[in-house]
């Protein structure tokens, strides 16, 4: 059955919507303005742009690391503005983060730091391993539950930052840069991997100035530049677009 075009789709269908988003850290610095889009249960998205574009800020705001200055914020279907410090922690539980520089706790096993939510929600203790083996075998990493983060090379560290991400079944996973710091092998096993739980259902929201990832993946693209969306789509423009943000010189994140 084909799938029903976007503007076709019940209110319902979205996992997230910004309502004329503003983010200003000060009278100086605008981070975003004026940022409305809609993503799907479901759907794989790219977000892309310059240095300072705004791409960190946004993902921050999603997952309440961070509010508005105006506009409003709904994750399927809630009003994230308007939760208490007390409601941040259970919206949290639907949405997985990865980082680009990992964020592990180096004198904790692997098992450790992927476990660590899990404790703090009190899950029972048989319970809990068996969640943990199974997040790091869907990553391919099982076999290191007792290594310690630095004696992992780069590509394994990111896969341990996925596995802690996907250990409560979210229901959306965002990604600042998850590749930034690989090589083109494991970037390659990564997108695999992340296409693997997206189609179990996750809707996925991942920040990359990799062009090569952008042409190669074909799925929508949301290009900011200087805190505006300036494109949202998977059409021929908006690729070329980004490739020509790409050519300019995009590096790191803003």
């Amino acid at each position: 059955m084909r799938r029903p075009h976007r503007a076709m789709r019940k209110r319902d269908a979205d996992m997230i919507e910004l309502f004329h988003v503003g983010k200003k850290y000060s009278r100086e610095s605008q981070a975003l303005t004026d940022v409305s889009l809609k993503i799907g249960k479901g759907e794989f998205v790219f977000l892309t742009g310059a240095s300072g574009a705004g791409k960190t800020t946004l993902l921050k705001l999603l997952f309440a690391a961070e509010k508005p200055t105006s506009g409003s914020i709904l994750i399927n279907g809630r009003n994230i503005t308007r939760l208490s410090k007390n409601e941040i922690p259970l919206l949290r539980r639907n949405i997985g983060v990865v980082f680009q520089d990992f964020k592990l706790i180096h004198h904790w096993t692997v098992f450790q730091n992927v476990a660590f939510v899990l404790e703090i929600m009190g899950v029972p203790r048989n319970e809990l391993k068996k969640k943990v083996w199974h997040a790091l075998k869907m990553v391919r990493l099982h076999h290191k539950l007792d290594s310690y983060p630095l004696k992992l090379s780069g590509g394994e560290q990111q896969r341990v930052a996925i596995a802690r991400a996907l250990i409560t079944d979210p229901k959306i996973l965002l990604a600042d840069e998850p590749t930034g710091n690989l090589d083109s092998d494991i970037t390659r096993d990564i997108m695999r991997l992340f296409t693997e739980i997206n189609l179990k259902g996750a809707t996925m929201l991942i920040a990359t100035h990799d062009k090569g990832l952008l042409t190669s993946m074909s799925k929508r693209v949301i290009i900011l530049e200087k805190g505006r969306m300036i494109s949202d789509g998977s059409d021929e423009s908006s690729l070329i677009r980004a490739g020509r943000l790409a050519r300019a010189g995009i590096g790191g994140v803003a």
